[in-house]
């Protein structure tokens, strides 16, 4: 830190932003943000329509203590009380056990087996992936935690933390199942959502302070900083352009578009964003300047490489992330963010700009393709808009060919949305359980930020938002979760913003 206290560069670095900050502070154009803001806080406190957004619910309310909450909470804690009853029967030996003592010490810190999982998995290559690691995996870890939880007599499972919504369309997935067209071609997707779903438990329940959560955070960026370089190394050395994934004509000249260790860009973008702006967050959260480093390091190669996939979804996601953290943090300095991101357009590599000029152009393939999905997934919903045709895009691929081919003769293999993914899925009533998750998942973040004390949980906090921010974004032109892996970051990065909110409260109690 002396070293860089005594750097001649950063001083002037430092004195530079401190006569810009001063310099912003007197400026017409932060008066007059301030007073808008101050305008339209209070439209927004006086507004009927906002007051009853805003409002807790009754659902929500009562839900802890609800017969459906609670029995869904001892049905999941069972692994757990059999554990404790086992451990009160053999107590007295098994306190005087070495071997048990150091199993149980490990168990007890169940975020840390999450963040190794988490870390491995985005590292592994396509090639030697299997989708079921993930569930075996998950269920290990619940197994784990149910065996630490022995000792422990208040480490259990919290699914009442969730809130009703995402537990409503959990049902809605069970049903999707059990009313599918084809129970053989649901099945594994029922594994998928099981294994998102115990990931996202994991962790809420296994987190008490925000050193647990961090450190969760950390490991699991490390794991997509490796990806992140190895894509960084195939956008240096260059990869085949493959057809599918770009227009030639409308890309001509254009490079391969990178994958790291996954199957395509997009994929891989998609990871990237909801990741990522955690680096935000621990930088700020970061006391010393090694942690500010590296920090900074990951947020270098995971943005270099966001480039280097071509992923417009990808970038308008994550630009709206960036922007998303910074409303929270200090909202006052959007204008400045946008005025250096137009400042910034000149200096982006040729490939990048062209690739951008490209965004909502009907001449490029591969956004006029979706559109001729659109138009497919819209004929099928017309006979399946209330039930839906059940669990997971292979059942939907195969109702797809019930219907009249697209243009070029090729059927849908999903909705390339993830809303209507899931509408077509589990039906009307399915879909908007899964809306209602997400919103309210979103407004239980905002309100646990705004109440919150801790700086540390509300920064970690805003980043999980705006990573969620960031792939709702993408969901619009993307079935996001096709590819299994993103399916459960997706939900690993619910599962965060949720146990920020337990934090958020538990904090404000102190």
């Amino acid at each position: 830190m002396a070293m860089i206290e005594n750097s001649y560069f950063c001083r002037s670095v430092l004195a530079l932003w401190m006569v810009l900050q001063n310099a912003w502070q007197e400026s017409g154009i932060n008066r007059m943000m301030q007073k808008m803001g101050k305008g339209f806080s209070n439209m927004v406190k006086g507004s009927t329509f906002c007051q009853f957004l805003w409002r807790d619910g009754t659902l929500p309310a009562v839900w802890p203590d609800s017969l459906t909450c609670r029995l869904i909470t001892v049905i999941l804690n069972i692994p757990c009380v059999i554990c404790k009853w086992l451990y009160r029967l053999g107590k007295k030996v098994l306190d005087g056990s070495v071997c048990f003592r150091v199993a149980a010490g490990a168990c007890g810190n169940p975020f840390a087996l999450l963040g190794l999982f988490l870390a491995v998995m985005l590292m592994v290559p396509h090639s030697s992936w299997d989708n079921r690691y993930a569930l075996i995996a998950a269920i290990a870890l619940v197994g784990l935690f149910a065996f630490g939880s022995g000792p422990r007599s208040t480490l259990e499972l919290e699914p009442q933390r969730f809130g009703p919504y995402y537990i409503f369309f959990m049902a809605f997935i069970c049903f999707a199942f059990l009313s599918s067209l084809d129970w053989a071609a649901s099945a594994r997707f029922v594994g998928f959502h099981l294994a998102a779903f115990l990931l996202a438990l994991l962790a809420v329940s296994s987190v008490k302070k925000y050193e647990d959560i961090q450190l969760v955070v950390v490991l699991a960026l490390a794991g997509l900083t490796i990806a992140a370089l190895y894509g960084c190394y195939q956008g240096v050395v260059g990869v085949p352009v493959v057809a599918n994934q770009q227009d030639m004509l409308v890309n001509k000249g254009m490079p391969g578009r990178v994958y790291s260790f996954f199957d395509n860009p997009n994929n891989f973008a998609e990871l990237l964003v909801m990741l990522t702006p955690f680096t935000y967050a621990l930088f700020l959260n970061a006391k010393e300047w090694r942690g500010k480093a590296a920090a900074l390091f990951s947020f270098g190669v995971c943005s270099v490489a966001l480039g280097f996939t071509l992923s417009r979804s990808g970038w308008l996601g994550f630009a709206l992330a960036t922007v998303v953290f910074i409303a929270f943090w200090n909202w006052k300095l959007l204008p400045v963010l946008v005025a250096l991101g137009v400042c910034c357009i000149p200096l982006l590599p040729q490939t990048i700009y062209n690739r951008i000029l490209t965004i909502g152009n009907m001449q490029d393939t591969s956004t006029s393709y979706r559109f001729a999905i659109y138009k497919a997934s819209g004929v099928l919903m017309e006979d399946y808009w209330l039930r839906g045709v059940g669990l997971g895009s292979d059942i939907l691929t195969r109702t797809f060919r019930s219907y009249p081919p697209m243009f070029d003769g090729n059927f849908p293999i999903h909705t390339h949305n993830n809303y209507l993914q899931m509408w077509a899925e589990t039906g009307l009533f399915g879909a908007l359980a899964f809306l209602s998750a997400l919103l309210y998942q979103l407004k239980s973040g905002i309100k646990a930020f705004l109440n919150g004390t801790d700086r540390r949980v509300k920064n970690l906090l805003a980043a999980a938002l705006a990573g969620f921010c960031g792939i709702l974004l993408i969901s619009v032109a993307e079935y996001t979760w096709f590819y299994a892996r993103n399916m459960f970051t997706y939900f690993f990065l619910f599962g965060v913003i949720t146990a920020c909110i337990k934090l958020s409260r538990t904090t404000s109690q102190v």
